[in-house]
């Protein structure tokens, strides 16, 4: 592992998010949605696996503790936190309904769902934005280059331009946190 490589080749995704218009045009409206879903006293749900469950937990985390600013908190939450809900409903249903129930008894008209997957196949994500749009939920895609089953069914797709699943995560985080100052900024100032 060459670790000089490794930081070029993150360097280099995140140039070319630098350089795609409509990844930064996209992620400053999905923001001001989702800052004006807040405002209306909406939420503002993630889901993803693995890496892209941290992604998730850590935007959340984000929303509703703070990002940059003293401020009130906003109602956000990562749908996997509930570790016996999570077993509980993988055990009893399958792993791919874990989210999709959770939506079914969460997700609001006027809520978000932030879904992350790096492969934008992953089926318990799928079911999730299809029961997300079941309760007239707004989806925000996050995935990587091809974006997968998740590109014909989210309301909003950002793509990172990677195959590599690490960079990808890498680039999400950074996504995310600029999703966190706009939503700030737009509710609480600068």
């Amino acid at each position: 592992m060459n670790i000089e490589i490794a930081i070029q080749d993150s360097i280099e995704v995140k140039k070319m998010i630098l350089e795609d218009h409509h990844i930064l045009y996209t992620i400053e409206e999905v923001a001001l949605l989702a800052a004006d879903i807040l405002t209306n006293k909406g939420r503002i749900l993630l889901c993803g696996n693995g890496g892209s469950a941290s992604d998730a937990q850590h935007i959340a985390a984000e929303l509703s503790g703070r990002f940059a600013t003293e401020r009130e908190p906003l109602d956000a939450e990562a749908l996997h936190v509930n570790s016996s809900y999570m077993t509980a409903v993988a055990n009893d249903y399958s792993f791919d309904e874990v989210y999709a129930r959770l939506i079914r008894a969460k997700g609001r008209k006027g809520d978000m769902l932030v879904a992350i997957s790096t492969s934008g196949n992953s089926k318990n994500i799928l079911k999730a934005i299809e029961a997300a749009h079941g309760c007239e939920v707004v989806v925000v895609g996050l995935t990587g280059e091809t974006g997968g089953k998740m590109n014909e069914m989210c309301d909003y797709m950002i793509k990172v331009p990677s195959k590599e699943t690490p960079r990808i995560q890498e680039a999400h985080i950074m996504l995310g946190h600029i999703f966190c100052q706009v939503i700030e900024e737009k509710l609480f100032g600068d």
